[in-house]
């Protein structure tokens, strides 16, 4: 038996918040910042970070996802990621289950139950979320616990 929609979007929470805190931290001017040539730099992590919780509510209610467009710079990823994240935790707190088990077209044309995307959604989220940590500690940040409980 897959998690309830309130056990999954508490674990959403979870990850999220404390990238948001983090990215609240970050100066404005440091969006164009990577961690190596040829990496995402950090507006562009966030933006893909919205993007991806964005598909996930446009899959798990059966629609197809398109790819948001770029931010013109980090303050609107900043919005876009807020804005994103609440839309992306009610949509996964209002999922019956049996939306959450029901079968889907996922990414790269993988069917998949809508708990398995979620359970992808949140480890893609804390994969990225390492990243940003790194990255903030690189621009003389301390990012906070990495994990908020309730």
């Amino acid at each position: 038996m897959p998690n309830t929609a309130t056990e999954y979007a508490q674990a959403f929470m979870m990850h999220r918040a404390p990238l948001l805190e983090l990215l609240e931290k970050i100066p404005a001017d440091k969006g164009r910042f990577t961690a190596w040539e040829g990496g995402r730099s950090i507006t562009e992590l966030v933006d893909h970070l919205a993007s991806t919780a964005n598909s996930f509510g446009v899959m798990a209610t059966g629609g197809k996802p398109e790819r948001l467009p770029p931010s013109p710079d980090f303050p609107a990823a900043l919005e876009r990621i807020r804005t994103v994240s609440e839309k992306a935790h009610s949509t996964i707190a209002a999922l019956s289950e049996a939306q959450l088990t029901s079968e889907i077209q996922a990414f790269g044309g993988r069917t998949m139950p809508v708990y398995r995307l979620l359970d992808f959604l949140i480890q893609h989220q804390a994969h990225h979320k390492g990243q940003l940590w790194v990255m903030a500690r690189m621009i003389g940040l301390e990012p906070p616990m990495f994990v908020k409980f309730e």
